[in-house]
């Protein structure tokens, strides 16, 4: 089982890898076949998108097939398949279809490693697990910046491509071959009965859904598409000071996922930590909205207190997981993971046309702050969803 665990976190690193490649493999894309910017962020979307919505029928089928299965099979046709459609692309649509499949092929991995935390470890350490597998699974992140574009420029992006086909089915069948489902879990009667309609009647429940769906969204956005443009534009960055302060920021993201793993021992609450956390975070966007242009190294502090404060994801979900009963383990998983990746995807997808309005896109106009007004647009439902926050049901174990 540690194999197979080992490789679920592989599947991990490469579905955090594939979420935040795009950015690197902008200025050849657009080079070579013609892919703008704006194409990219539509590609990006999609990947949140079609992960998001695989996540009730990931969760059926880890309740009742199990994780083996689920993400060997999903990993090797999505994200194998995505990957060879992308090394084949001559334009947008193949690029778009190309991240639809790979999402749908992530969609399973680190819930699959969550079902097996929470069916077959002590509730009292899920936390610590979730955040530790999220931080390692991280460095993909990481993997997808310097790396990444040191290798294109080595080998061409094409080919980097069909490498990365080649380790996606590698790891995709050592999951297959190594993982173990825990026992199936029952209610009385010996069936799996139960629906996801049932998790949101338990008590405060509606509460972490909607903190979930606005606490990942402006870390993951920030990082994924915006720290770049925001710090070339305002500041005139350089490829190495945007690299360094991207590389800054993920790195804060990491040390966050590990950092909130065990803070509800520590506190023994696993509510508190959640809403100072991102009561932090928030002060860190209103900081880049109120002074978008303070000075670059100003905002790379407030770009990695936001990394590092809005990693609350584990946090969330061990929350969220001391509440779901066990044969719907994986349905409660998946639907707040489904909230979290979705509420990115969504927000991402408007973050463009906000930035747009905002007259970001104006030669000439107040750039700083059409910056200022998108870092609002993402501290306004995080507060909102901070406040509604409150009203859900604290657990101490």
């Amino acid at each position: 089982m540690r194999a197979g665990l080992g490789f679920l976190v592989a599947g991990y690193v490469l579905s955090q890898f594939y979420r935040a490649f795009l950015a690197v493999l902008a200025p050849v894309l657009d080079a070579q076949i013609g892919v703008r910017p704006e194409d990219l962020a539509i590609s990006s979307g999609l990947w949140f998108l079609a992960f998001a919505v695989m996540q009730m029928p990931v969760g059926w089928a880890l309740d009742r097939i199990g994780p083996r299965r689920t993400a060997a099979v999903l990993l090797a046709l999505g994200g194998g398949g995505g990957a060879a459609v992308f090394a084949l692309a001559q334009g947008p649509m193949a690029l778009h279809l190309a991240m639809v499949l790979i999402g749908i092929g992530c969609s399973p991995v680190l819930m699959a490693s969550y079902y097996i935390f929470a069916r077959m470890f002590p509730p009292a350490i899920f936390g610590t697990l979730a955040g530790a597998i999220i931080g390692v699974g991280s460095l993909g992140n990481i993997a997808g910046a310097a790396p990444l574009a040191a290798l294109v420029e080595l080998a061409g992006w094409r080919e980097t491509l069909w490498g990365l086909t080649a380790v996606t089915l590698l790891v995709a069948g050592a999951i297959w071959r190594l993982v173990q489902d825990p026992p199936r879990a029952t209610v009385a009667g010996g069936k799996s009965e139960g629906s996801v309609l049932d998790l949101l009647r338990l008590p405060g429940m509606w509460a972490i859904v909607i903190l979930m769906a606005v606490a990942y969204a402006p870390a993951a956005s920030v990082r994924g598409l915006w720290a770049g443009p925001y710090l070339g534009q305002v500041f005139g960055a350089d490829a190495g000071t945007i690299g360094t302060v991207t590389l800054v920021m993920a790195l804060a993201m990491v040390a966050g996922n590990f950092a909130y793993g065990p803070v509800d021992r520590i506190f023994r609450s696993k509510k508190w930590p959640v809403f100072g956390g991102n009561l932090l975070a928030a002060i860190c966007l209103a900081g880049l909205w109120l002074a978008p242009d303070a000075g670059v190294w100003t905002a790379a502090a407030l770009l990695a207190g936001l990394g590092l404060f809005g990693a609350s994801f584990p946090a969330i979900m061990s929350h969220a997981r001391a509440f779901f009963p066990p044969h719907l383990m994986g349905r409660g998983v998946t639907f707040i993971n489904m909230f979290g990746i979705g509420g990115a995807g969504l927000m991402q997808f408007a973050s463009g046309r906000v930035f747009a309005a905002a007259g970001g896109d104006v030669p000439g106009g107040d750039v700083a702050g059409a910056y200022g007004i998108l870092f609002l647009y993402f501290l306004v439902p995080l507060v909102i969803g901070l406040g509604l926050y409150l009203f859900s049901r604290d657990s101490r174990g």
